[in-house]
């Protein structure tokens, strides 16, 4: 529900945007289903108003949204035994916020299923959804000064980014992106450097945590070592604990 509420003005600023851009409710509704995020919906508007090229708009939106095939093979391994469609229509209403609230259930709470991941990103989706349309509805009679919305969004993600810091290891690869992601931003000039920067900061978060899964039983009483262990464990943890 706070993810949803949040939703609210970002869905109906992300309309009246939509709508200046020439999208008709229909196409509103549509393009909320479809794309399902607010980044490439601002990004699609912006773009149009400056009347930019189709291609442009389409390479803009592959590199802004090629994040999520970081996120979803991230969460992937919770999904393990679902069938191929369910795979599907689970990718298809992914975005970054449900992603964050999902990822955080599926490795904390032992009772939360794919299932209830799925519920919660079709929620998220409906809401925004209609969200989007009634800023749609409202936009030809009503403007807002879309600066708010910037720090709305900006707010969303460092919740997301706190929920996170469950171990000392998640909080030194959040500072570790954060600084790599101004240098490659920098040096490229463009979104592509964020992509850039998760990959490594990924990487490396992905190697130092293996690292310590592989030795965690032989130095786990070392106070330093149990700051980067994930306290909710990982599947392969549940797994080896099942087994012994």
């Amino acid at each position: 529900m706070p993810l949803n509420i949040s939703y609210v003005p970002i869905g109906i600023a992300c309309g009246i945007l939509l709508h200046a851009a020439g999208f008709n409710t229909l196409l509103t509704a549509l393009v909320s289903l479809v794309v399902f995020s607010g980044g490439a919906q601002f990004l699609i508007a912006s773009m149009l108003t400056i009347n930019s090229p189709l291609l442009s708009i389409v390479i803009m939106l592959f590199f802004l949204e090629l994040r999520y095939a970081l996120l979803g093979s991230s969460i992937s391994k919770y999904l393990q035994g679902k069938s191929f469609w369910f795979t599907v229509v689970f990718a298809l209403s992914l975005n970054d916020e449900t992603y964050a609230v999902n990822y955080l259930k599926l490795s904390t709470d032992k009772k939360f299923t794919p299932e209830d991941a799925l519920q919660i990103e079709h929620y998220a989706l409906v809401v925004w959804t209609i969200s989007t349309v009634i800023g749609s509805l409202v936009g030809s009679s009503i403007s807002i000064n879309l600066t708010v919305v910037h720090f709305a969004l900006t707010a969303l993600f460092i919740y997301m980014v706190v929920m996170q810091m469950k171990s000392l290891l998640k909080v030194l690869i959040i500072l570790l992106t954060i600084g790599l992601a101004i240098v490659f931003m920098l040096l490229m000039k463009s979104t592509l450097g964020l992509v850039v920067s998760t990959l490594l900061a990924s990487f490396v978060g992905f190697f130092i945590e293996s690292w310590i899964r592989s030795h965690y039983k032989r130095y786990k009483k070392n106070r330093l070592l149990r700051l980067f262990k994930n306290p909710a464990g990982t599947p392969q943890d549940k797994f080896e604990e099942e087994t012994e």
